[in-house]
């Protein structure tokens, strides 16, 4: 009996679904466990997988369990046909890549349902060249009904306009295939209550967020290490023929490593397209201009920062002798007013309470910043983003996150820099209210 192309797509997916629903992805990681225990030297191979799980009696199981709606699959000629309930009908949907709940699907872009009387831009990564960090990484073992062990793996953030999205993990290789793609929202302001209508060349060309990549791995043990952290400038679409384009972004790596660490293959696709594309030259002419404003802006800052700073020294003697923090520099090695990392998040329902939001800061993963050589300690102010996607970052990153949840319920925060055991520089946060005044540890939530 053949099966065509689509059956077999659709009976791989309710494998997929069904593993990830049951214990036998438990009790195939027990299997593996006992291999590598008994045999520590030797890798496992997939026949000897799947005759463990034939003695286990756990095939027989889930041949059982699993529903297909094609046919009865057994030796009464196909006659019955199951048709499968409205829960099963959701379990053959293609399965999704989500950070958030209420965000758009990592699908092929004939898959997503969208609103057709709205922009969006279509991110695709496609795939990756010249990784030669990982020329010698082992070939990834393949489970059956996907995913790998004993491999590590490349996991894409992304964050634009307050979206947020991650790939699939992708085997660590010199040229990785990606191959997954997001739809993003162009407009998301509301005006009286709904909202924008259709964004036209001018809106769409003052859009100036940029969208935020980065590139984590993840190694065989769980721990992640942030490679690579890269701000895509999306509106050369807008120039581009039936507004669709590929580009070749190439990705820098983190703190003093300034050397490319590999090439990453974008799709970018604006839905619907533009009557006509954007004439190149006004599309230049817009980023000269926002350049020079910053520009203008950083240096009008720097002025007024030097002329403080030598006000301070003068008030008194002590001054000189205070850690003050102007400028951090991010995961890139650029420099920032510090005061730019810190800005009001409103959680919504995730977090009730700013107990909870220190709670929450203080369970991602304290790691001090490190540098080659024997040096005295360095920062590195990552990103909100960045600090999120690796979900590890030294006391400055959870103090600057802690402080932006506080201002969100609404709290008059600020973050504190100072010295605490042996002189050691520390970070935390303090509020300020009318009869009182709390000091946050924002590494273990104490207050």
């Amino acid at each position: 009996m053949s099966v065509g192309p689509d059956k077999i797509s659709e009976l791989k997916q309710v494998i997929s679904n069904h593993l990830s629903q049951s214990d036998i992805s438990n009790q195939i990681k027990d299997i593996v466990s006992e291999y590598a225990q008994q045999n520590p030297s030797s890798t496992i191979n997939q026949n000897f997988l799947i005759d463990q799980l034939k003695q286990r009696g756990v095939l027989d199981s889930m041949m059982k369990n699993i529903h297909f709606g094609g046919g009865g699959g057994g030796s009464g000629g196909g006659e019955h046909t199951h048709h499968p309930s409205p829960r099963q009908r959701t379990s053959l949907k293609p399965s999704t890549n989500l950070i958030d709940i209420d965000q758009h699907l990592a699908l092929p872009l004939e898959q997503v349902n969208f609103d057709s009387n709205r922009r969006h831009l279509y991110l695709q990564f496609l795939n990756g060249k010249a990784f030669t960090d990982y020329l010698n990484e082992p070939p990834a073992e393949y489970l059956p009904g996907g995913g790998t062990i004993n491999t590590s793996s490349f996991i894409i953030s992304i964050l634009f306009r307050g979206q947020r999205f991650r790939t699939k993990p992708i085997p660590v290789a010199a040229e990785p295939f990606f191959q997954q793609g997001f739809l993003l929202e162009l407009h998301k302001e509301k005006k009286q209550g709904e909202y924008g209508g259709m964004a036209d060349k001018e809106t769409l060309i003052s859009i100036c967020d940029r969208i935020h990549i980065v590139l984590i791995r993840k190694d065989p043990l769980g721990d992640t290490h942030l490679v690579s952290s890269h701000f895509l400038e999306w509106r050369h679409v807008l120039c581009a023929q039936i507004n669709k384009t590929t580009r070749t972004l190439e990705l820098n790596g983190i703190a003093e490593n300034k050397l490319p660490v590999g090439l990453l293959n974008v799709c970018l696709q604006l839905i619907p397209p533009l009557n006509e594309p954007l004439p190149d030259d006004i599309l230049a002419a817009q980023l000269d201009l926002e350049h020079s404003r910053s520009t203008e802006r950083e240096r009008l800052f720097l002025v007024y920062a030097k002329q403080w700073w030598k006000e301070y020294l003068e008030i008194r003697e002590e001054h000189k002798t205070r850690l003050v923090k102007i400028f951090g520099q991010d995961e890139n090695g650029v420099n920032h007013p510090v005061f730019t990392f810190v800005r009001s998040l409103r959680s919504g329902r995730l977090l009730d309470t700013p107990r909870q939001a220190a709670r929450f800061v203080s369970l991602i993963n304290y790691e001090r910043h490190s540098v080659v050589g024997n040096t005295d300690r360095t920062e590195m102010w990552k990103h909100t983003h960045a600090f999120l996607a690796r979900n590890s970052g030294d006391c400055e990153n959870h103090a600057t996150l802690l402080c932006s949840l506080l201002l969100g319920f609404g709290l008059d925060a600020y973050v504190c820099i100072g010295t605490k055991a042996k002189n050691q520089i520390h970070s935390w946060v303090v509020t300020i209210g009318a009869e009182d005044v709390f000091f946050w540890e924002s590494l273990n939530g104490n207050r």
